[in-house]
């Protein structure tokens, strides 16, 4: 006998999934794997549904992940150790040190780059103590994009140098021991292979501008840049620079446009649009394999496979380079799930809220970038110059604007726009 809720039963049959469900839970899902702070935005909008519940105003900094390995050093004062890691290190602090009822500290946690180092105060009741008075057993390796800055800025700060950074088969370094008496090897490792951009890299940048000419002349004057004509009337290259830059006339819109290294181009184009970008047809130029695509959040750029030991040296700190770029975006979240998804970046906290720096090959990128959230979509890039006082006289003698500089632990930097509006910063690296 037929039951007769089987005879009844409708087919089972698919149905299109609301745009605005789906949207919401693509943010999930980035926030998800981005963000363990997460769990208090999806509440937020699950009550905006039936509430006026206020939008969540902080961005905490996603923590890095422990690894196999985590350091976890005895210190005598962790108040003064966690504050050298930060200032001398980078370090990003991780949450609250945990106090134990004696006035002592018994955990603390910070971030340096992807990794996390903690430490807590001498127990010697428990033969936990500090190397301070004596040998040391154990070195600890930080990989570093500048070695130089870093010993310096630790030796500075109460380090004591052991030995000068110098170069060697396995790459560039020195070794410093902190105020509580570990040992640090500073290090950059020597790159595997002949010089050029890492998948992920920055391999060209172009600034775009309405007026090509004016924009020749203006970072003549300020930079130093010399120019040759392009492969079209609205186009320069700039031909006393390591980094391959350009100048590309004709647009209302100034930024700075980036093409970024890849494995291979075909498969990257496939993974913009999967990511929700627009991505043209690759073609290949005598330069390497290209294609024009645009991020999910409206910023240009493009990604080539570049000739074998094709592009920049590492060193783009000298005066007149792109030593740095922000891509200010409306999302930082979806920019860190577009661009992990597409380029394989990692992502760090930045010392300002809100703003992530960007990790290629496990260490910074090259040229360094960044990622700022809550903006209109544009690329903001930084040069490098050798005096930041006759820099910024240099900018407004040539019609730009230039804030007065301010003082970073990396250098002094200066706000500036070009005769035509276009935003950039000077630094006079430390």
């Amino acid at each position: 006998m037929t039951d007769p809720l089987d005879a009844l039963h409708e087919p089972i049959l698919p149905v299109d999934p609301d745009p605005a469900f789906a949207a919401r839970l693509r943010a999930r899902l980035e926030r998800a794997v981005l963000d363990p702070t997460s769990a208090l935005l999806d509440q937020w909008e699950d009550d905006m549904l039936t509430t006026d519940a206020p939008a969540p105003t902080t961005e905490a900094a996603a923590a890095p992940a422990l690894h196999t390995v985590t350091p976890y050093l005895v210190v005598a004062d962790a108040s003064a150790a966690l504050a050298f890691y930060a200032d001398a290190f980078d370090g990003i602090r991780r949450g609250e040190p945990i106090m134990m009822p004696d006035g002592r500290v018994g955990h603390a946690e910070i971030a340096l780059g992807g990794s996390v180092l903690m430490l807590a105060e001498e127990f010697p009741e428990m033969g936990l103590v500090a190397p301070t008075a004596g040998p040391v057993t154990q070195s600890l390796r930080l990989e570093v994009a500048d070695p130089d800055r870093v010993v310096d800025r630790a030796v500075a700060r109460g380090a004591r140098l052991e030995r000068p950074v110098t170069d060697s088969p396995y790459g560039r370094g020195g070794v410093v021991i902190d105020p509580s008496g570990h040992r640090w090897m500073v290090s950059r490792a020597a790159p595997a292979g002949p010089a050029g951009p890492r998948p992920g890299d920055i391999g060209y940048a172009s600034l775009w501008t309405r007026d090509v000419e004016a924009a020749e002349r203006f970072y003549a004057a300020v930079l130093g840049w010399e120019t040759t004509a392009g492969s079209a009337p609205q186009g320069r290259q700039i031909t006393n620079r390591v980094l391959p830059l350009g100048l590309w006339g004709g647009q209302q819109r100034p930024t700075v446009f980036l093409c970024y290294a890849v494995r291979d181009v075909d498969d990257a184009v496939v993974l913009v649009r999967a990511a929700g970008g627009t991505a043209d047809a690759p073609v290949d130029e005598p330069y390497g394999r290209i294609a024009n695509c645009v991020d999910d959040q409206g910023l240009p750029f493009a990604v080539f496979t570049p000739p074998p030991g094709a592009g920049p040296p590492p060193d783009t700190t000298r005066p007149g380079e792109l030593t740095y770029v922000t891509l200010e975006v409306p999302d930082s979240v979806r920019a860190r799930a577009f661009y992990g998804t597409v380029l394989g970046w990692r992502f760090v906290p930045g010392r300002a809220a809100g703003a992530w720096n960007v990790w290629v090959d496990g260490g910074d990128s090259r040229p360094v970038l960044g990622i700022a959230g809550g903006r209109a979509a544009a690329g903001v890039p930084v040069f490098a110059v050798a005096d930041i006082a006759a820099a910024v006289e240099a900018v407004r003698a040539a019609g730009g604007t230039a804030a007065e500089p301010v003082f970073a632990d990396y250098g002094t930097l200066a706000g500036c726009t070009d005769d035509q509006g276009g935003r950039f910063h000077l630094v006079q690296l430390s």
